[in-house]
């Protein structure tokens, strides 16, 4: 458990850092001595588990400063160990997110037993990176839809936890590809209310297709298409990547305010084409725009769909036109695809024995890949070990 402690005096803080590694010899604990002033101001944070703020007097600005941290970094957990601890300050503090409020005078029972309980409950919660796959359409009929859906089951299979969002606002009907339940909400409730957006509220709009693997659906009304935003899109992705090892998108076709803020924040972006001269054609105008967006080649991974070795057009063909590999085949199986989409039932599911099985399953473990990591933010740099850290001038 990591373990960071702030406080204005410098004798408590030494003993308060003594008391914590006798605790348990795994625990990372870092201390400052100092105020939330330095700490609150700053945007990007790789927060500890725990941060401990051991300060004698909390005035009204160090709960403003608590409460902007708590909302940047939701996964950690505040301790607050101080003089006050009357009724009402109590409130203030857990409207700001603070986790526990300790007295100012302990043995160290009490704050012992304060970081077991957040210790049990983070077990009880594993925090994720999950990876986002976009699935693009580069003309109707592509099967773009059936391959998110039926790529996204599969990739449930292997014990991940897998969500997947149907943008498709106008006409999406992802969720009939893999499952006879009428969603009990959709994307539009969720953009709606999204005020009160978190793990639960997610979770319950969404159809459980699987124990690991659900679906938020797409509007049933065309005209509630409005109700979504792109920040709405920037918020759920942001949250579903700390709840899903993977998140899959099902944009549609069309290039709106929407599916590119989706494909903005996507890991991946998969364009669906086929064989024909019309796919090339139109595949080719949408590799265009993804270059004027910017996206690097590499986030782009192109999805042959239906394809058969009699096809007039070879593989080669299409990878010389596009100038990019293809990443992965689909063979054209139009019986068990049929049968798959009629029953609402997946193709692994269906018929787990055939070509389009084995391949979407091979598919699905080319898409699992590794992401590649992130640089650290500027409190990942604050928070290192074995580096002296003093807020507002002061010494150690």
């Amino acid at each position: 458990m990591k373990i960071f402690i702030i406080s204005s005096n410098e004798k408590q803080l030494a003993a308060m850092t003594a008391l914590l590694r006798e605790r348990h010899a795994g625990d990372d604990i870092d201390s400052a001595v100092g105020s939330l002033e330095r700490l609150a101001g700053t945007a990007e944070m790789a927060a500890p588990d725990a941060l401990l703020l051991a300060q004698p007097v909390i005035d009204d600005a160090d709960l403003v400063r608590i409460e902007r941290l708590a909302s940047r970094q939701p996964a950690m957990a505040i301790i607050l160990q101080c003089q006050h601890q009357g009724s009402d300050f109590l409130l203030q503090a857990m409207r700001a997110g603070v986790r526990e409020v300790l007295p100012q005078a302990d043995n160290g029972a009490a704050l012992n037993a304060a970081l077991q309980r957040i210790e049990d409950k983070s077990t009880r919660h594993v925090r994720r990176d999950g990876k986002i796959i976009a699935f693009v359409s580069c003309k109707g009929g592509s099967g773009a839809t059936f391959l998110a859906a039926n790529l996204a089951y599969a990739l449930a299979q292997d014990k991940q936890r897998v969500a997947l969002f149907d943008l498709n606002l106008q006409f999406g009907d992802a969720a009939l590809f893999v499952s006879d339940q009428k969603p009990a909400a959709t994307l539009s409730h969720v953009a709606q209310q999204i005020h009160r957006l978190d793990p639960s509220f997610l979770a319950a709009s969404m159809v459980q297709v699987t124990p690991n693997f659900s679906i938020l659906a797409a509007p049933e009304d065309p005209g509630h298409a409005s109700d979504i935003m792109p920040e709405h899109i920037d918020q759920l992705l942001h949250l579903a990547r700390h709840e899903y090892d993977f998140i899959v998108l099902d944009t549609g076709r069309g290039l709106d305010a929407i599916s590119v803020r989706a494909l903005d924040n996507a890991d991946m972006i998969c364009p669906v084409v086929q064989a024909t001269l019309p796919y090339i054609r139109d595949g080719k105008r949408l590799l265009q725009v993804f270059k004027s967006l910017e996206y690097p080649t590499s986030k782009i991974h192109l999805i042959l769909n239906r394809h058969a070795g009699a096809d007039e057009i070879r593989g080669r063909d299409l990878e010389a036109a596009y100038g990019q590999q293809i990443f992965h085949s689909m063979p054209n199986h139009y019986a068990v695809a049929a049968a798959s989409v009629n029953q609402g039932v997946p193709v692994l599911k269906l018929a787990p024995g055939s070509p389009l099985a084995k391949s979407l399953q091979e598919c699905a473990r080319k898409l699992g890949g590794t992401r590649a990591a992130s640089t650290p933010g500027l409190f990942s740099r604050l928070f290192q070990r074995n580096r002296p850290i003093h807020l507002r001038g002061e010494t150690a």
